[in-house]
């Protein structure tokens, strides 16, 4: 049974990017590619993508800049929905769904396509809490960077209980995986 998991970095005081959208705090971090929790074991397991329109904005951003428009590549060879109420840059050939829909209408599309593996929830804070919102956030994982911002972008901006299943070390971070509590 595949999960819905929200996994994410974050600043100690909650921030998953500067006022600016800027993740230059996380870049200059330390992480062992074998480490506890790492990225490479957990794309691994996913089979499909959500991300909010800011999160996909800043991958045009960062991997395309500069380039012409058959350049591009996305990143992800997995089926990924873009939640946006807007018009975008499309990345020519990539499995990608524009959708304004609610979380819950697309879900199961998502489940479908990843089969019997997990949908990540890329980014976007509040886009995590629409998915726990309507009880469909499985798992939480955090990377904890030793760093504050003081504002910005909150990793999760709304109430939601969790229980601690795992935590580690990896470089620079504190890691730790939770399980979202029903309500």
């Amino acid at each position: 049974m595949s999960l819905t998991q929200y996994y994410t970095a974050t600043t100690l005081d909650g921030f998953i990017a500067d006022p600016d959208n800027s993740l230059e705090w996380l870049f200059t971090r330390k992480r062992e590619e074998d480490g506890p929790l790492n990225y490479g074991e957990f794309i691994a397991g996913v089979g499909a993508l959500a991300m909010g329109s800011t999160t996909y904005e800043w991958i045009l951003d960062h991997e395309f800049a500069g380039k012409d428009l058959a350049e591009w590549r996305w990143p992800y060879d997995i089926p990924c929905w873009v939640f946006t109420h807007r018009q975008l840059s499309v990345v020519p050939d990539a499995r990608i769904e524009f959708t304004s829909a609610d979380v819950a209408a697309v879900h199961e599309e998502m489940v479908s396509a990843a089969g019997d593996r997990n949908v990540w929830i890329v980014g976007g804070g509040d886009l995590a809490g629409q998915f726990a919102d309507v009880g469909l956030l499985d798992e939480v994982i955090v990377s904890i960077a030793p760093v504050t911002l003081g504002s910005g972008a909150p990793v999760l901006p709304r109430r939601i209980e969790l229980r601690l299943e795992e935590l580690g070390r990896n470089g620079d971070f504190a890691c730790a995986r939770f399980s979202v509590v029903p309500r």
